[in-house]
C-alpha cells in the first residue's frame, strides 16, 4: 500500500460528506437571513462540517488529534437549545441516528490544543463571507507528522471542477508529500487529474489572487506590489483556501495573504490543506520574508509573518518587492 494511503482515503470520504452537509445548509441561505446579517447557518456548517469530519478521523485513527476552530460549550446553554437541535438534524442527514451526544462528542474532538508528533489540522468551513454569499469556500483538512504537511484535502464545493467548464461545479484539491496534486470531482466519481502551477516567469504578466475582505489581507500593499512589478492584470478576489486551488491549477500565478497589523498571526487551519497541494502542484510557500511555514508552535504560524503562495518562478520577484517595499 502506498505511503498514507488510508489517510488520504479517509480524508477524501470525510470532506466528501462534510461538504453534503454545508451545501444543503447553503442552498437555504435567504436574501432575508443576509438582510438580518443572520450567520447562524455558517454556524450550523461549521459545526456540522467539523462533526463529521472528526467522527470520520476517531474511527479511522483514534490516537490522532485534531486541532480545529470549533468546540460544543456554547451549545451546551439553553438559548442554544434550538441550534443544537437544528444542528443534530443537520449531521442526521448525513450520518443517520446521530444524537446530541454524538454529535458534541465528534465536535470536541477537533479540541487539540496544538502541536503533537502527528496531528491533523481542520477548518470546516473557511471562507465565512463568502458562505453567506453562495460564493467560495472551502473546508481544509490536513495531516502534519514531525512538523511537516503530509497530507491535504481541499473540498471547494463552488469552484469549477475543470476551468474550462465554469457551470460544472465542485471541485476536491488532494496531494501527498513527494506524489503530486491531483483534483478530482467532490461528488459523484471521476478519475484523478494532476494539476499543475502556472510556468509564467515575467513579473509583469502576474496574476495574483487576494481576500475578498479587505481585513484579511492588505489590499493596499498588493497594489503597491504590483505597481513596482508593473503588473497590469487586476488581482482576482475570492474567498478561502479556494485561492490555494487556482494557484495550484495554474489560473493564477501568486495568492498574497498580507499581513494588516503588527499583531495578527496566521492560523495553521488557514494554510495547511491549502499549501501542501500548492508546493506538491510545483509551486513553493512562504511566509513574506520567504521564511517557509512552521507548523511547530500549536494553534499559530507564530514564527511567520503573512503567506505567499506562488508558482515558484516568480517567488523570488515577488519576496523581493515585499521586502522592497518593506511589507510585514
Amino acid at each position: 500500500m502506498e505511503r498514507y494511503a488510508h489517510e488520504m482515503e479517509t480524508a477524501v470520504n470525510a470532506v466528501r460528506e462534510a461538504a453534503r452537509l454545508t451545501r444543503a445548509v447553503q442552498a437555504e441561505i435567504t436574501p432575508e437571513v443576509l438582510e438580518k446579517k443572520d450567520k447562524s447557518p455558517v454556524t450550523l456548517a461549521d459545526f456540522g462540517s467539523q462533526a463529521i469530519i472528526c467522527r470520520a478521523l476517531g474511527a479511522a485513527f483514534p490516537k490522532d488529534p485534531v486541532v480545529g476552530e470549533e468546540e460544543s460549550s456554547s451549545l451546551a446553554q439553553p438559548e442554544n437549545a434550538a441550534m443544537l437541535s437544528r444542528l443534530v438534524h443537520a449531521v442526521g442527514r448525513v450520518v443517520p441516528g446521530a444524537k446530541a451526544g454524538d454529535v458534541c462528542s465528534w465536535l470536541d474532538r477537533g479540541n487539540a490544543e496544538g502541536y503533537s508528533a502527528r496531528f491533523w489540522t481542520l477548518d470546516p468551513i473557511d471562507g465565512t463571507k463568502g458562505f453567506l454569499r453562495k460564493e467560495q469556500y472551502a473546508i481544509s483538512l490536513a495531516l502534519i507528522v514531525e512538523g511537516r504537511i503530509e497530507v491535504g484535502v481541499l473540498g471547494c464545493p463552488n469552484l469549477a471542477l475543470d476551468p474550462g467548464r465554469p457551470d460544472e461545479r465542485g471541485a476536491l484539491l488532494v496531494a501527498v508529500r513527494g506524489r503530486g496534486a491531483q483534483r478530482l470531482p467532490l461528488v459523484g466519481a471521476g478519475p484523478a487529474v494532476p494539476i499543475r502551477v502556472s510556468a509564467e516567469a515575467d513579473p509583469r504578466l502576474l496574476r495574483f489572487c487576494e481576500s475578498v475582505e479587505k481585513e484579511h489581507s492588505s489590499h493596499g500593499d498588493a497594489a503597491r506590489i504590483a505597481e513596482r512589478l508593473d503588473i497590469d492584470a487586476e488581482p482576482v478576489r475570492l474567498d478561502s483556501q479556494a485561492k490555494y486551488a487556482v494557484v495550484a491549477r495554474g489560473e493564477a500565478e501568486a495568492y498574497l495573504r498580507l499581513p494588516k497589523s503588527a499583531d495578527y498571526v496566521e492560523k495553521i487551519w488557514d494554510h495547511a490543506g491549502g499549501a501542501i497541494i500548492v508546493e506538491e502542484a510545483g509551486g513553493v510557500v512562504t511566509d513574506v520574508a520567504g521564511k517557509p511555514l512552521d507548523f511547530t508552535h500549536g494553534r499559530c504560524l507564530t514564527k511567520n509573518r503573512g503567506v505567499v503562495a506562488s508558482n515558484g518562478a516568480l517567488h523570488d520577484a515577488l519576496i523581493g518587492a515585499i521586502s522592497a517595499l518593506d511589507i510585514g
